[in-house]
């Protein structure tokens, strides 16, 4: 992987985990972008991880994304850095939430393996799909549903199980990689009754639809599938797209060269804009 630093743009990568997981996933991209010069930040986000909250400490979507949005509000406005969102699974709705507030500063959101919502539908429609398509097919196998209770109301997370991250999600991986998953998930919030899920005129065409999008397909994913990503793109249809054979759910652990290959085409692609 060649380095695409000038002297005076340099690429930050902000990856952000999908539901159940945690900054840790990221551990193979993180080393490869930063051996070729970039600068990349792994967030968790609350709850997650090794963030200290609880999932029932967790009373929104907002606050659930808190550590995005406040690492994207203390960059710099698009100039001596250029920052790219990377998000994976149920981390591309807390992207959507980061470009629409934040889109002057995003010049890039990478959608990898990814809920991406679109302007006039409500975010939750991504998830709302999912779970018809899974549901309806037992596609979920093992994991369970843990209910929430606490003083914003009762709401329900989702366990992961073992069988499932090693057939649905983890089956084109290396063993250690779904070793370290069945170690470190968490119990995961999807927010499907929170309000900002449910606003179809949350992002707009001004700032989420101006900030620019790449889809990067998994097309051995046996949990978000092929033709459930490709759905998603439909509806974005100036969102560029690539794919990566051979890749399953944990995109990042499965195919984490070529992932990487294409966030630094992504990047150089953004020097020719």
């Amino acid at each position: 992987m060649e380095s695409t630093q000038t002297n005076s743009v340099r690429n930050h990568f902000i990856l952000v985990h999908g539901l159940c997981h945690g900054a840790w996933c990221w551990y193979k991209v993180v080393t490869a972008l930063e051996a070729a010069g970039h600068r990349v930040t792994a967030v968790d986000l609350a709850a997650s991880g090794a963030h200290p909250a609880r999932v029932d400490e967790v009373h929104s979507f907002e606050e659930y994304s808190r550590p995005l949005l406040d690492a994207v509000a203390a960059a710099p406005e698009r100039g001596g850095e250029r920052l790219i969102l990377v998000g994976h699974s149920h981390g591309g709705l807390s992207l959507a939430l980061a470009m629409e507030r934040f889109p002057g500063k995003v010049a890039a959101a990478v959608f990898a393996a990814a809920a991406m919502p679109s302007v006039g539908k409500h975010m939750g429609v991504t998830t709302e799909e999912f779970m018809r398509r899974t549901s309806s097919k037992g596609l979920l196998m093992d994991c369970e549903m843990l209910p929430i209770n606490n003083n914003q109301g009762a709401g329900v997370a989702i366990i992961m199980g073992p069988d499932f991250l090693a057939r649905k999600y983890y089956q084109q991986s290396p063993p250690e990689d779904l070793a370290l998953a069945k170690m470190l998930v968490r119990p995961g919030n999807q927010f499907m009754k929170d309000p900002v899920m449910k606003d179809a005129s949350l992002l707009t065409d001004d700032n989420y639809g101006s900030v620019k999008k790449v889809y990067v397909v998994a097309k051995a994913d046996g949990s978000s599938t092929e033709e459930m990503q490709r759905w998603m793109v439909m509806f974005s249809p100036d969102t560029e797209v690539e794919e990566i054979a051979g890749a399953d759910h944990a995109i990042m652990s499965s195919r984490p060269t070529e992932l990487c290959d294409a966030l630094v085409k992504i990047a150089n692609n953004l020097n020719t804009c």
